[in-house]
């Protein structure tokens, strides 16, 4: 097989966010590998541990994409405070072909256009793909699986989850893929306080989840517990068609919330105070209106930090998305943008973007704990990518050990899924599958 099918078979998709099938991601036309290691948000450390404990499989990832796609250029991407307690500089020669960019400390840097532009100096047009840039993107954790598969034979049945937020101890651990979120927190011995949330993710884009039926995906990052009185919670509970006919009568036309937008800055058509003054009603009819919402990244600037009428544009926006997506319609621009003069004033620093959180005071450096397997049950979910569900090869009953295929991947963009522990089968059909393990 070459590296394109080891990838698909290994069921390795991005680490992060959507989890974007990564075998799908090698074209050819690129010159520049873009390793994305930037930890986009607060509290996040997930990263920097893998770096800092397993530099040589990433690096051996990294050349294998390099070589596969005959790719000249592969560059390790860190923020400013990771590549200080990794002792790195910026340009430093990793390996062959590889080398360090040091990022500012800024947000939300691991935004993957935003990344690509500090990057390489390039903006991937409106709507496109990195590759038409001649650019690649993959995070550093995906780089590590693909080592692993490649040294091993080993499909992705692990995942480094960052712990933290209000916990005594922020810690960094690998555990099996499916892994209920409960019986994680129940062995760190972690309670979570009346009316604190859990948050899949970071305090910006990550989602509530419910951590008595949660597990473990290909694409959690991070699980932060969180008090509920602080902006990054109060902001997930905000309701769309409540922020919209609020930012229809309140909206005071600043444009604080455009100056702001990252996407904006880097020439992107995309207006967030024009969103929130359109009507609902006339965006129903004429979805076109606001086809620019699909630009977004969602990162949250317009809503905590840049409106001074307490209203949410990211919200409204959210809500476009969505009334796009039932129409299937989505920006794509063919016209070349440039980043605005003003950006590099604009960006965000890290540091206040946590504090305008609320959530300064949980971040502390994250410690690795190491590989902790010994679980008894996991959930494994047939859609942990974006495209069709895995299609499950076992039945209910079935015997199987840690590595065995459970499911296959579907028709098109899709992925397999492999046992993560060793037990008995439950399979529900077109969700996931139960590996109960056994006496």
């Amino acid at each position: 097989m070459n590296l394109k099918e080891i990838m698909k078979e290994a069921g390795i998709v991005g680490s992060g966010g959507a989890g974007f099938p990564s075998y799908a991601k090698l074209a050819d036309g690129a010159d520049t590998l873009v390793v994305n290691g930037a930890e986009c948000e607060p509290l996040l450390y997930t990263d920097y541990v893998l770096l800092q404990k397993e530099m040589p499989m990433v690096l051996a990832g990294i050349q294998a994409v390099l070589d596969f796609a005959k790719i000249p250029q592969g560059l390790l991407c860190v923020k400013d405070h990771t590549a200080k307690r990794l002792r790195l500089t910026d340009g430093t020669r990793l390996a062959d072909r590889i080398r360090l960019k040091v990022l500012p400390d800024v947000y939300p840097m691991g935004d993957e256009i935003s990344l690509i532009y500090q990057a390489t100096g390039r903006v991937v047009k409106p709507g496109n793909l990195p590759i038409t840039a001649g650019v690649i993107v993959y995070n550093v954790e995906t780089l590590y699986n693909v080592a692993v598969m490649l040294k091993t034979s080993t499909p992705v049945l692990l995942k480094w989850v960052t712990v933290a937020g209000d916990i005594p101890e922020a810690f960094v651990v690998k555990v099996p893929v499916g892994t209920p979120v409960s019986d994680l927190f129940d062995k760190h011995s972690i309670t979570i306080p009346e009316e604190y949330v859990v948050i899949d993710g970071g305090p910006s884009m990550g989602k509530v989840i419910n951590p008595d039926s949660a597990v473990v995906t290909k694409t959690t990052k991070s699980l932060l517990i969180l008090p509920p009185n602080i902006p990054a919670v109060e902001s997930k509970f905000l309701d769309g068609d409540k922020s919209i006919a609020r930012a229809e009568t309140a909206c005071c036309q600043c444009t604080r919330c455009t100056d702001m937008c990252p996407r904006y800055l880097l020439g992107y058509p995309l207006e967030p105070h024009k969103m929130v003054r359109t009507a609902k009603g006339a965006a129903t009819v004429m979805p076109e209106m606001v086809l620019s919402a699909t630009l977004c990244c969602g990162c949250g600037i317009c809503e905590t930090l840049a409106c001074c009428q307490g209203i949410s544009p990211r919200a409204v926006i959210n809500e476009y998305k969505a009334l796009l997506a039932k129409n299937k319609m989505r920006y794509v621009g063919t016209e070349e943008v440039y980043p605005a003069p003003e950006r590099e004033y604009r960006m965000v620093p890290s540091t206040r973007w946590e504090s305008v959180l609320g959530v300064a005071r949980f971040d502390k450096v994250a410690k690795y704990v190491g590989e902790d397997t010994a679980y008894n049950r996991v959930e494994i979910y047939l859609r942990q990518h974006i495209g069709a569900p895995s299609v499950p090869c076992v039945a209910d009953g079935d015997m199987v050990k840690k590595g065995d295929k459970i499911a296959e991947s579907g028709e098109g963009l899709s992925l397999p899924q492999y046992a993560t522990i060793d037990g008995r089968v439950t399979v529900y059909e077109g969700i996931k599958i139960i590996i109960d393990k056994v006496e």
